[in-house]
């Protein structure tokens, strides 16, 4: 394994910009426009979101640890910048990166309780040959140059623990706030040290039931008032709403002395917001319906 994520092939390959981002996926788009407009997708985020669903469930019937299901979406978000959804059967891909991040992880899983689970989940779209997920395998693989070791945010999180005297509450609710961060493209975007921060402040800004523009608001006024507290040198003043007024101080202060990038947490902050203001219009069934029509009609389930 890499030393540090700086050196690692994760920084070196697999750090896009949004432009890059959008690019890659618009080249996809083109080179397959009449299967596109034959079967339109959701929002790529609601699709992120059943995916994550189905993989946390897929997880908790080989009690998967957390780790390895975040290594997984990070494989699929991967292998989904550099192949269309609808040319592949979305249920085997995920089975498959579930499979191969347990292994990487150092927690295998057996390939045959892999495939039995997930027949068991997904009937009608995984076949009960071994052997067409070890194909799947090595395509997945080959699509990600097999560079397949992860850094993720929640080493930092738990260094920064002790640091910033963050409560066990504080500490769940980042984890669970870094959880989410894989349903979006920030393990593409940002630095994992990038994600904790900003899950860090979100975690003391903003209170689980809070999603209004008046908390939305809040959040970026303070972040604002971070940088520009590092522009001028001086102590960053904030209002931390229902959040304890030390903690959030101390975590501001430590941001505003620092040499994180402040535009890249605003970055993400809002990424992560935009994640919890469109989960609103999230439909299974939708998901399920588009994908089962494109799968079925294709042959991908064969």
């Amino acid at each position: 394994m890499a030393a540090n994520f700086w050196s690692s092939t994760q920084k070196l390959y697999w750090q896009f910009s949004k432009t890059e981002i959008q690019e890659m996926r618009q080249q996809l788009e083109s080179d397959e426009a009449a299967i596109s407009q034959q079967y339109p997708l959701p929002d790529r985020r609601l699709l992120s979101i059943f995916f994550n669903q189905q993989l946390v469930k897929l997880g908790k019937r080989m009690s998967v640890r957390q780790q390895a299901l975040a290594t997984a979406q990070v494989y699929v978000r991967r292998f989904y910048i550099k192949v269309d959804v609808r040319d592949t059967n979305p249920y085997l891909i995920l089975a498959t990166a579930l499979y191969l991040a347990c292994k990487m992880e150092e927690s295998p899983q057996y390939i045959r309780v892999v495939v039995s689970e997930a027949r068991n989940m997904w009937p009608d779209f995984i076949p009960s040959d071994v052997s067409k997920l070890g194909e799947c395998e090595f395509i997945l693989i080959s699509e990600m140059n097999s560079q397949l070791i992860l850094h993720h945010p929640y080493r930092t999180l738990q260094e920064l623990q002790g640091r910033l005297s963050l409560s066990q509450d504080d500490i769940s609710l980042a984890w669970s706030i870094i959880n989410d961060h894989y349903l979006t493209d920030l393990p593409l975007l940002v630095a994992p040290h990038v994600v904790a921060i900003a899950a860090i402040f979100l975690a003391l800004t903003l209170k689980p039931n809070q999603g209004s523009q008046q908390g939305h608001s809040s959040t970026a006024t303070t972040l604002a008032n971070v940088a520009q507290a590092r522009k001028e040198n001086l102590q960053a003043r904030v209002n931390p709403g229902n959040s304890s007024q030390d903690r959030v101080e101390h975590f501001v202060k430590w941001l505003a002395e620092g040499e994180v990038d402040i535009k890249a947490v605003v970055d993400s902050t809002q990424e992560l917001i935009s994640l919890y203001d469109v989960w609103e219009q999230y439909s299974e069934k939708t998901c399920k319906e588009q994908i089962s029509r494109f799968v079925k009609a294709r042959g991908l389930d064969k």
